[in-house]
């Protein structure tokens, strides 16, 4: 079934105005194509705030080892969230340390993350998958604010259900809940989902451009020339 969404971008759009028309967003779906996912301002990322920096949307994914079955965990971002002070990468306080580059007005504007994954997997389990979501955002100083709505998502690819069968009962697979004596797999997909949904976040702060929107309104990009120095000090390393 269809799932619509939204996060506020009213920082940067005249939400008021309405612009988009029926024939826009048959357009949009008419345009989506498979292949390397966009990432930065595109989309619904061109108007979102994260941290006080321009946000936007960033992916990210783990493959299992081979003895858990080399299972795919992908996450997509909706990044419109977080103060600055309180923006970490890798665990290091980088928001802290750049005080300038703020916007006029601050606006947590709710964040959506949506995981995808081949391990084949039950509708309760999947509800778990979704609230480590939650935990990659709280990596990277989220505290999830009053004002911020985060919506998470998380489906499974792993099962296929006919609409038309001649069996009354179909079988599905599903990931074990535990297995006394040995690692549980889906331990080891929760730990996926946190990981990728924290670099998802710093991959759309990272793509983002600054961008000017209504009223002059600003969001700027975060500088990367000075954050990774910040990184790199403290002992770290990251890859553009």
């Amino acid at each position: 079934m269809p799932v619509v969404s939204e996060c506020d971008d009213s920082g940067l759009n005249d939400v008021l105005s309405f612009p988009l028309e029926d024939d826009d967003v048959v357009a949009a779906l008419d345009a989506a194509v498979d292949g390397d996912v966009s990432e930065g301002c595109v989309g619904a990322g061109t108007g979102m705030q994260c941290f006080d920096f321009k946000g936007g949307i960033g992916t990210a994914s783990r493959v299992l080892p081979p003895g858990s079955g080399s299972y795919t965990v992908g996450v997509l971002v909706l990044t419109n969230f977080g103060d600055r002070e309180e923006l970490r990468i890798d665990g290091v306080r980088i928001g802290e340390q750049i005080a300038d580059l703020m916007p006029i007005e601050h606006r947590e504007g709710s964040c959506v993350v949506v995981v995808a994954t081949d391990a084949p997997l039950l509708p309760h389990q999947l509800r778990r998958v979704a609230q480590r979501a939650g935990m990659g955002l709280a990596r990277t100083g989220s505290h999830a604010s009053n004002g911020s709505g985060e919506q998470l998502l998380a489906f499974s690819t792993g099962n296929t259900i006919r609409r038309s069968t001649a069996d009354a009962v179909v079988d599905l697979r599903a990931v074990a809940d535990g297995r006394p004596g040995e690692p549980w797999l889906l331990s080891e997909l929760f730990a996926a989902t946190v990981e990728a949904t924290e670099e998802a976040v710093v991959n759309a702060l990272l793509a983002a451009e600054t961008t000017v929107g209504r009223d002059g309104n600003t969001l700027f990009a975060m500088p990367v020339d000075r954050v990774l120095p910040l990184i790199r000090a403290a002992g770290r390393s990251i890859e553009r």
